[in-house]
């Protein structure tokens, strides 16, 4: 077997980890869900439930990797010999490659508005409205470039693929998202997207659902369940002091989803400024693909010549949020085939591709059955149901000497520190209830 991989630096591995979480839902969803729901009451409580609770099953994660430095099927398997550890490993491999199958759908949409933004002052209007068409011929094309990308990158392994590039993407989302920030707050109408953004309603603060919703992106913003934190852990050095690190990649991406919201709602304010509906027929501001695809693009095409160049250097952004997520979940199999079954990384990556893209195909022919079937089934019950299962391993199953042992590597004075009195009794009872009680709410 080839020597394992491992991130040459500890800056290397927060950027690497905080792109994994740093999807395109911290970019479309957090800010919309933000204005719905008390404004900065909503961030308050998106904060600290982040921190109650998907910090300490990224923890969990993180240490089940680093302790066993192998992929998750075997690492889950390594701590337990029952055949339900290698299982669950299993699933998780099968859930994060059908959440890409739709992911790379939606990452070729970025790529196409991109290609139209960046070729609209040249290229005929045929041109454009072919690449922003949602025909089965643009679908198929750029969902399969959105996948080569993703695979070469990959294809470059730990060091030389997904640090060199999550080192060079992660700043330039933060200085893509600078610019705009800057721009849009001077457009009229931003005043009161930021009024909107900022102002706390306390009153909604003990209301249930915020409670939920708030939970809901706190634990799944950071792309807990499906191993990708897991096989990112496996590569991190024993030197480095696992629960500071676990902060430090929580922060980053709290922190981009928070400025996220700095763009996205005074840029839907500015749009109602220049007659764009940004609302629902019920009132809600629109979220997700409908506010990405329709409502700033028509918010671009109001402000003139400038609007090009803005559109270009937006769709540029959720390239770069989509790419940073997708190499983490491509890796997650990858890593299994590599390690579990002895391929070469080329081959493993080759073979991998290949079937998340006929996953992918799959669903654009079938697109009205399968597209929300697969997000749904993946994400609203395949993912819970592995965070459930990774509280189990780390909190029942896992020895708790054997963990210990492991956090002492790299902090030896582990046992007086507060992480260590609260972390085990609180991924073993708290975190599992939560996590059983949000799936039950989702599907009630």
């Amino acid at each position: 077997m080839a020597v394992r991989g491992e991130f040459s630096s500890r800056i290397g591995f927060i950027l690497a980890a905080a792109g994994s979480a740093v999807g395109l839902g911290n970019i479309w969803g957090f800010p919309t869900q933000v204005a719905s729901n008390g404004g900065a009451a909503f961030v308050l409580v998106y904060l600290l439930l982040a921190f109650a609770l998907a910090y300490p099953v990224l923890m969990a994660e993180l240490v089940i990797g680093r302790a066993h430095r192998a992929n998750m099927v075997d690492s889950l398997g390594q701590i337990t010999s029952n055949p339900l550890g290698r299982l669950t490993g299993l699933w998780g491999c099968v859930t994060v490659s059908l959440i890409l199958a739709f992911y790379a759908i939606v990452g070729g949409w970025m790529i196409a508005f991109f290609a139209e933004s960046a070729s609209r002052p040249v290229a005929p209007q045929a041109v454009s409205d072919w690449l922003t068409s949602y025909s089965l011929s643009t679908n198929l094309i750029f969902c399969a470039l959105f996948l080569s990308l993703t695979s070469y990158i990959v294809l470059g392994g730990v060091k030389a693929g997904i640090e060199r590039w999550s080192v060079r993407l992660m700043p330039t989302l933060f200085i893509l998202m600078g610019i705009l920030i800057v721009y849009v707050s001077f457009q009229p109408g931003a005043s009161e997207g930021w009024a909107a953004y900022l102002v706390p309603d306390f009153s909604v603060v003990l209301n249930p659902d915020l409670l939920i919703d708030a939970m809901g992106q706190a634990f799944f913003s950071m792309s807990l369940g499906v191993g990708t934190m897991l096989v990112y852990g496996s590569y991190m050095s024993k030197k480095e002091d696992l629960p500071t690190i676990g902060a430090a990649v929580a922060l980053v991406d709290i922190g981009v989803a928070i400025i996220a919201g700095m763009l996205i709602i005074p840029a839907m304010y500015v749009a109602l400024n220049n007659g764009v509906e940004i609302f629902s027929s019920t009132g809600e501001l629109i979220a997700g693909d409908q506010l990405i695809f329709t409502v700033l693009p028509a918010l671009f095409n109001t402000i003139g010549p400038i609007g090009v160049v803005v559109s270009t250097v937006f769709f540029a952004l959720m390239v770069i949020a989509a790419l940073t997520s997708s190499i983490s979940m491509l890796e997650v199999p990858v890593a299994y085939l590599s390690e579990s079954r002895n391929l070469s990384r080329p081959k493993a990556v080759m073979i991998v591709t290949a079937v998340i893209f006929v996953a992918s195909a799959l669903i654009i022919f079938n697109f009205s059955t399968l597209f929300g079937f697969v997000i749904a089934l993946t994400t609203k019950y395949s993912q819970p149901l592995l965070g459930f299962a990774l509280c189990i391993f780390a909190g029942w199953v896992w020895k708790r000497n054997e963990i210990l042992a492991e956090l002492k590597v790299s902090a030896p004075d582990m046992e007086q520190r507060l992480f260590w009195k609260i972390w085990p009794w609180y991924v073993k009872f708290v975190c599992p209830l939560v996590i059983l009680l949000m799936f039950y709410r989702s599907v009630a």
